[in-house]
């Protein structure tokens, strides 16, 4: 054997730990090297949790945090105080087992705190698969049994294996004595010795014979804590020492009074052993050294488990049933995984994760940052052609296309949708968890509830109403210094404006913070917002379709002193606080779109925000859990972020930002996030792209546009689609011509799409009653039209399967140049972006702007409002205004009767045409069919 220079004494060869830890450092230093080159920006990953801060728990640390950077390894030092809690410590231990950047991990002992630990308790809670330190009861358990390969090694008893190893002299056969049974060295080297074919006794303090027993060593190992205890004449010639002990004894001659000895007389033991490690500088360093090692052995492991950028990811697999069964029958028959395993399973951290039950959760925003180096992936959004009343399967699509990519093809990938409201799953339209075997599960509650985002914006947006009314009530009914004194009140002697009210002073041109310092006209200014009444905007909203409160009149009981007005109820969905929080990019971002909402005018023509009315704080503390997307699955186990449910029409119709932005930040470079835009190609793409797109920062890479052979016959001129009524025989049978027809909406919808330089890749979802040649036929004229490709789908009734042609498709139009571009500047005047979309998408000759829009044109761009986005809101079942001119129209004035702003959401909204309200209940509603199996739980019925 060839020794290092070092090991150079003729008889007693001295084992220096520090020489060999630096022959394992560069040894560890060129596999991590191996590593990055094989997998780019790979980095094995140690944390290092203390608790408290002592002395020498802090140089340990340093000595490993130094060791970690001249290997290569990503070290990170996690500090919690003297004053954490066994429960804080446990949490910090959840969150680093649940990071994936994280290959070892060791818990500092001795743990430092002023409260009661459990250091078992501790030691165990840290995952074995990164417990490099070797001391969980599980890695112990597999030690003892012999598992070497298959479990982490105490770092010293490792190192003292590594030592003995440099000897050459073989294990096998000899007779080994271990003194001391410690759990962190004793009991674990007795265990290394004996599956290492050593014939082991383990003596301690208490045993009697210890001299005798030592004198019979070959092998001996000392941890017993005790200064210079094995004397140099128990030793028998020619054994192999290793000294694990650090004592301090008193020394005069040092400057500290004292000096590091070990539990071995090491001046008489060199004179027998035949290699002996000295007290420091023996196994001290290698300790160290198989730290490293035991990480990079980790990450090694996570290597081989899990490719970098992959999600390890369980599918479900679906037993596809003829025919197929109701929506709800297949929702509840699939076994669904618990929502924390989706959540490990994308990478998102247990303290990242915020869990209601066991089918769905929250995501903190806090995954974003820690995100944010992360490349993003592929960014998909699913639209459809002009559709029937009946609707031709965009959500069904959306989760059908991630199915596929991600239980068929294997990609990393992740569903964006919108959350449906309670208004039409109890009215006439049903659930919108998609459909057949491509559903976002478990249906009943993805269509009830959810996580209460649609009641917190209930709230909010009620409160908004409730600060409306009072405040004009209490302007009305109080002078200047009456309403002075109740806002900015006396405590304790003391006036102080809040932060809220310093914002409107400046808005008011007033640059003092002095309550006192303000004169009458001032304070008048800053305490009448003046609001006429007639220019109210902000209404109350309610989840229900009820007709009856669609018009109201509020202020009618005596104590609103005859200060009543004409009022109504909108959809909750509908109220711009939802609009909102679907654009927002963070909980700030959120805050000052809220403080922007316009509610009103002044009588000075000044436009009146909450922010005005002081309540933009508390619609923040409304809406801080709303802020964040709700986490759930569909059939097949892919993830999926339900986020936010905009008005597709007086708003954009998309689901958040936010979700779409972590989802593109999880699935990596490689990844896809697939998401929807509310109605046909003309109404929620253009928004998309227009709106969400431009505020978001995020360039699509791919438009799925969903096409029917159903509705292209309707556009063709067959006969009008009623739901609930069976189809007319023109669509039950093959119809080529009329088809053909059609297909002038499908061509238009491709250009339109273009027009934004994406490629187009359009999905023809198939329906029994289609024949092979329609099918074919639709697939050809759309390629004609320009689209990248187009796919026949079957995925409604096969689930992910159905759709592996077209995520195939997608994948490959995915890879050509993007060449992204916004239809309009939003510094062009209000007249020429509404024109733009009328004749750019929708194909008309031109616009005309019924008086009352030329009014808000004028108010808007004096109010500083003109360069905000176009947001059309028209019917979605025709390009025109008209819902009953199909196809493709062209040569049409388009009307615009009217124009609201949603300030604060980020966009204008032109009134196009008759618009039809949110239908009531009709005379059976859907609940009729849902109901309650007491006994089970169970949610029955149609959605």
């Amino acid at each position: 054997m060839k020794l290092p220079k070092c090991l150079s004494d003729l008889w007693t060869l001295i084992l220096s730990g520090d020489c060999w830890d630096l022959e394992v450092r560069e040894r560890l230093k060129q596999q991590v090297v191996e590593m990055k080159e094989k997998f780019p920006g790979f980095r094995p990953g140690l944390a290092i949790l203390q608790v408290g801060n002592r002395d020498d728990s802090n140089l340990y640390i340093n000595m490993k945090l130094k060791a970690a950077a001249e290997i290569g390894i990503s070290a990170n030092h996690i500090k919690l105080p003297n004053t954490a809690t066994e429960a804080d410590v446990l949490k910090c231990i959840a969150s680093l087992n649940g990071d994936p950047a994280v290959h070892g991990f060791i818990v500092q002992l001795p743990l430092d705190s002023d409260k009661p630990i459990n250091t078992e308790k501790i030691t165990n809670a840290v995952a074995p698969e990164k417990d490099v330190d070797g001391l969980s009861s599980i890695n112990a358990g597999k030690l003892s049994r012999g598992d070497l390969g298959d479990c982490f090694i105490p770092c010293t008893p490792k190192g003292c294996m590594e030592l003995i190893r440099q000897t050459g002299i073989q294990v096998a056969g000899k007779r080994a004595v271990v003194i001391g049974r410690s759990k962190i060295v004793g009991a674990p080297m007795h265990d290394l010795l004996l599956w290492n074919h050593a014939t082991v006794t383990v003596c301690h303090s208490k045993t009697s014979t210890l001299a005798e027993e030592v004198g019979k060593a070959d092998i001996l190992v000392v941890a017993a804590g005790k200064a210079e205890m094995v004397k140099g004449e128990w030793i028998k010639p020619g054994a192999v020492v290793i000294d694990c002990g650090i004592n301090h004894v008193p020394d005069s001659t040092k400057a500290s009074g004292k000096r590091v000895v070990g539990d071995v007389a090491y001046s008489t033991a060199k004179e027998r052993a035949s290699y002996i490690t000295p007290v420091p500088g023996g196994v001290g360093p290698m300790t160290v050294a198989m730290l490293m090692q035991s990480t990079v052995e980790s990450a090694q492991r996570f290597l081989e488990k899990f490719q970098p950028g992959k999600w390890n990811i369980q599918y479900n697999q679906l037993i596809l049933k003829t025919p197929v069964p109701s929506d709800i029958e297949i929702s509840q028959s699939c076994i669904l995984k618990p929502i924390d395993q989706v959540a490990k399973e994308v990478g998102l951290l247990p303290d990242e994760v915020e869990l209601y039950g066991q089918t769905k959760a929250k995501v903190h925003l806090s995954a974003l940052k820690r995100l944010k180096n992360q490349p993003d992936g592929k960014y998909i959004v699913v639209t459809g052609i002009t559709p029937t009343p009946l609707g031709e399967g965009k959500s069904t699509t959306t989760v059908g296309l991630v199915q596929a990519l991600g239980a068929h093809l294997h990609q990393n990938v992740f569903a964006c949708v919108r959350q449906p409201s309670q208004g039409p799953t109890f009215g006439i339209k049903g659930g919108a968890a998609g459909g057949g075997y491509c559903q976002v599960i478990p249906m009943e509650e993805f269509n009830l509830h959810l996580t209460g985002d649609i009641h917190a914006i209930t709230a909010a947006n009620n409160l908004v109403a409730a600060a409306i009314d009072t405040r004009i009530f209490h302007e009305l009914t109080q002078t200047d210094q009456a309403l002075y004194d109740r806002l900015v009140p006396s405590v304790n002697g003391v006036r102080k404006f809040s932060g809220i009210q310093i914002r409107r002073l400046q808005k008011l041109g007033i640059n003092k913070t002095d309550p006192m310092a303000l004169t009458k006209e001032e304070v008048s200014l800053f305490v009448r917002l003046d609001i006429d009444p007639g220019t109210i905007t902000w209404q109350r909203v309610l989840d229900t379709n009820d007709r009856f409160l669609r018009k109201i009149t509020i202020g009618q009981s005596p104590t609103e002193k005859g200060f009543s007005r004409t009022a109504q109820f909108d959809i909750t969905v509908s109220s711009e606080i939802m609009a909102v929080l679907a654009l927002s990019d963070g909980l700030d971002d959120m805050k000052k779109r809220l403080g922007r909402i316009v509610v009103a005018s002044s009588r000075r023509g000044e436009p009146v925000t909450t922010d005005d009315l002081g309540v933009t704080g508390a619609l923040a503390v409304l809406m801080k859990d709303a802020v964040k997307p709700n986490l759930m699955q569909t059939l097949e186990g892919t993830p999926v972020f339900v986020h936010a449910g905009p008005f597709a029409n007086i708003a954009h119709g998309n689901s958040s930002v936010l979700a779409d932005k972590i989802a593109l930040k999880l699935v990596g470079e490689e990844g896809f996030v697939v998401t929807e835009a509310g109605f046909g190609a003309d109404i929620g793409m253009e928004k998309f792209f227009n709106i969400k797109c431009r505020y978001s920062g995020l360039r699509p890479h791919v438009v799925v546009l969903v096409a029917t052979v159903r509705a292209l016959k309707m556009h063709g001129g067959g006969p009008a689609v009623t739901a609930g009524v069976p189809l007319p025989k023109e669509y039950m049978e093959e119809n080529l011509q009329l088809l053909a027809k059609g297909c002038s909406n499908l061509n238009k919808q491709i250009q339109n799409a273009r027009m934004f330089g994406v490629p187009v890749v359009v999905a023809v979802n198939a329906f029994r009653t289609d024949t092979k040649a329609e099918l074919a036929l639709v697939v050809q004229l759309a390629k004609e039209a320009g689209a990248f490709d187009a796919v026949e789908c079957t995925h409604w009734a096969e689930g992910g399967k159905g759709a592996v042609a077209l995520a195939q498709a997608v994948q490959r139009a995915s890879q050509t140049p993007s060449n992204f571009t916004f239809l309009y500047n939003v510094e062009l005047p209000v007249i020429d972006k509404i024109r733009l979309i009328a004749q750019q998408i929708y194909g008309a000759s031109d616009i005309e702007l019924l008086p009352e829009a030329q009014k808000k044109v004028a108010l808007y761009t004096k109010q500083g409002f003109g360069n905000l986005p176009i947001c059309m809101a028209k019917t979605h079942l025709s390009l025109s205004h008209d819902p009953e001119k199909k196809g493709a129209p062209t040569g049409f004035i388009l009307p615009v009767r009217d124009i609201r702003a949603s300030v604060g959401a980020g966009f204008l909204y032109p009134l196009v045409g008759t618009m039809t309200t949110m239908p009531g209940l009709p005379t059976r509603p859907c609940f009729y069919d849902i109901d309650l199996d007491t006994v089970s739980g169970e949610v029955n019925g149609l959605f």
